[in-house]
């Protein structure tokens, strides 16, 4: 942050809260005093029940769209909220432990989905050699790294908290806190988010369970969607509030990137690669019949879609050689602060808002993450003689951990954005090049290098996201050692959730007998970390499929070069264009929600933006969990229970059904967060 450009103070909190102190100044938190009730049963309940929903819901949004939430938000509203219907209202300090231990959701979520899905996909690819992972892998490698985080960040805590009081801007600290401050509008805001939440579980219930209207609008059934199949182009539509939801928050500005990669793919790409590809009378792998055969849909998944693998290994390795010198000079000034760790705070006789854990308690945690991880990389992933492979792994995740477990935290505190995707790139690499060292190749070889990346990008998540709970904590005046000793029980919870949504997910098929991981359910991070294993182990030798591969990571060179968003971008190329088309669509509500007018005053534009922003989140937390519990339910009743035949729902009734919903659902979007005022 530059010099004199001091944050706007948060009502509420001391007004010194967000600045710098000056020499000889304390700063007292919101809550100094003791006796105040804080890990309470009834927080502790709330926060584990929200960390518990919000991990399925963030997990499926993950592998749906490689879009996460951040689950802090919504928790602190429905904490607040929620409190009004129980004799006694919460405190603001239990209430700081509920979305405290409820945001686990999203790291364990970040750490996971980005990771472990490449392991379900290879599996499924023949002769990869790659095992299936179980559900207690999963959540175990979750659990391990949460724990690595939250570990190595504990001793910085004073240098994050009280040494650089005032430093850091916290964005999402910021957004956070001032919900659990103002608690009463807070209150009103639960409502909102809950009527909301109800309406997108509704509306995605009805097109993926009972497919009560079309769920894939193709537009075939009017000019546009007849004008471009003859030019072998698509414009495809998932009609779902959750998406719809993310596009909102995310903002016309990035969502409008995302879909220029789509169009990129969809509109430039297919239609050339099926002009030349059309005289090829041989099939060319990875497809699997000949071009000319093929739709536009095919083209794009059997080639396009490589090209988006590459731009996002490449935009997510340029962005970790970028924030190099930052890292760096990071760890520097961590190492620097481990030096100086406030020893005083460790001490039972603290002031209750400084009491962390003792040091010696650390060290023994450490220890038995370490052993931990020894063990499961040992025994636990099913591998003979892999003594001397899980000792080099296992170092490996606590050197890396070590160093950028801070850095994300950092990166968290200044910009409120974790570069988790780069540097679990990195750490593949590393591990694989070792692996091929040992000479431990083949499908073991890039399991248990996966499980390496999964565990230090859950704890390099973790780490960036607890440093948010402990700045909420450190202002409002919770006790640094009960968030933290909460901590572990939540990051368990979310492992465990996590796990089961995405085991669910693993399980379920698409409607002609494919596996939907991968495909209708794409995990594009997972899908990249994947490429990035067959390259190093070499497992795949199909030239066109690295010619692709190359020409994406080209790409995001360019895009970088012309100072684009060129992850955005390569995301939207990755992802099919009926995911990306929702997400513009909420984009562009958001614009139009948003749009000043004339004699608009400044409080009513900012309640407009924040019942906008609630409306959207309600749809997406809705939409998800209703994504979860679809794909529970077509484990065993593969196509739900379905009120149109497939023939009507893929046709002119189902499409004119979804048109009519889509429309409804916008206008409720905008009418109602325009109708919005602000405190008189």
């Amino acid at each position: 942050m530059s010099q004199g450009s001091e944050p706007q103070e948060i009502k509420g909190l001391p007004l010194n809260a967000r600045r710098p102190l000056n020499p000889g100044e304390a700063y007292v938190p919101l809550v100094p005093q003791d006796g105040v009730p804080e890990t309470t049963p009834r927080a502790i309940t709330m926060g584990l029940i929200f960390c518990a929903i919000f991990s399925m819901a963030a997990a499926y949004l993950a592998l749906k769209l490689g879009q996460g939430i951040e689950a802090a938000i919504p928790i602190a509203i429905l904490a607040v909220g929620l409190s009004r219907f129980f004799p006694r209202k919460n405190t603001i300090l239990e209430n700081v432990i509920v979305q405290s231990i409820g945001a686990n959701s999203s790291h364990v979520v970040s750490g996971a989905a980005f990771t472990i899905p490449a392991l379900y996909i290879l599996a499924q690819t023949p002769g990869s050699g790659v095992p299936t992972p179980t559900l207690w892998q999963v959540v175990l490698v979750s659990f391990l790294g949460g724990c690595i985080g939250i570990l190595f960040l504990v001793p910085l805590r004073h240098h994050f908290m009280v040494e650089n009081h005032g430093i850091f801007p916290w964005p999402e600290a910021t957004a956070t806190a001032e919900i659990l401050v103002t608690g009463e509008k807070a209150g009103n805001q639960a409502k909102e988010l809950a009527v909301a939440a109800g309406i997108g579980a509704l509306y995605d219930g009805i097109t993926s369970i009972f497919r009560g209207m079309g769920e894939y609008l193709r537009l075939e059934h009017v000019w546009v969607g007849r004008a471009l199949r003859d030019r072998f182009m698509s414009f495809n539509f998932l009609n779902s509030a959750a998406t719809l939801g993310i596009g909102y928050i995310i903002g016309l500005k990035y969502s409008a990137v995302i879909a220029a990669g789509s169009f990129f793919s969809m509109f430039v790409l297919v239609p050339l690669f099926h002009a030349i590809g059309q005289y090829v009378p041989l099939i060319v792998a990875p497809g699997t019949k000949l071009i000319a055969d093929m739709t536009p849909e095919q083209v794009f998944f059997s080639y396009i879609r490589i090209v988006g693998v590459g731009a996002i290994a490449g935009a997510g390795v340029m962005g970790v050689l970028a924030s190099m010198p930052n890292m760096i000079r990071s760890i520097i000034s961590n190492m620097k602060a481990l030096m100086n760790r406030d020893a005083a705070a460790e001490s039972p006789k603290a002031v209750r808002t400084e009491r962390s854990l003792p040091g010696s308690m650390i060290a023994v945690g450490l220890v038995t993450c370490t052993v931990g991880t020894m063990a499961f990389l040992s025994f636990g992933v099913g591998i003979q003689h892999a003594l001397v492979p899980a000792l080099v792994a296992t170092v490996v995740v606590m050197v890396i951990s070590f160093f950028f477990a801070p850095v994300a935290a950092r990166a968290i505190a200044t910009i409120g954005t974790n570069p988790i995707s780069g540097m679990t790139m990195l750490t593949l690499v590393i591990t694989g090049v070792l692996m091929l060292k040992l000479n431990f190749t083949g499908g073991y070889g890039m399991f248990l290098t996966m499980m390496v990346g999964g565990i230090v990008c859950t704890a390099l998540a973790a780490s960036g996201a607890f440093s948010t709970d402990l700045k909420i904590g450190h202002w409002i005046g919770a006790t640094p050692a009960r968030q933290i000793g909460w901590k572990f029980v939540g990051t368990f919870v979310a492992a465990l959730f996590t796990g089961i949504a995405m085991w669910l997910m693993a399980k379920q098929v698409n409607l002609d007998g494919t596996m939907a991981l991968g495909t209708s359910i794409p995990a594009p991070q997972a899908s990249a970390m994947k490429a990035i294993l067959e390259g190093i182990f070499g497992t795949v030798s199909m030239p066109l499929r690295w010619y692709a591969f190359g020409l994406g990571v080209m790409l995001s060179v360019v895009l970088r070069m012309v100072e684009l968003p060129a992850l955005g971008f390569a995301l939207g190329m990755y992802l099919p264009i009926e995911l990306n088309t929702p997400l513009f669509l909420g984009g562009l509500l958001a614009h139009w929600v948003n749009r000043p007018k004339a004699g608009t005053s400044e409080a009513d534009a900012k309640a407009r933006e924040n019942r906008g922003v609630l409306i959207a989140s309600g749809l997406m937390a809705g939409g998800a969990i209703m994504g979860v519990v679809a794909s529970f339910v077509k484990l065993k009743w593969t196509e739900g229970f379905p009120i149109l035949t497939t023939h009507q729902a893929e046709g002119a009734l189902g499409e004119w059904l979804g048109l009519t919903a889509l429309v409804a659902l916008c206008l409720y979007v905008v009418v109602y967060s325009r109708r919005a005022r602000g405190e008189a």
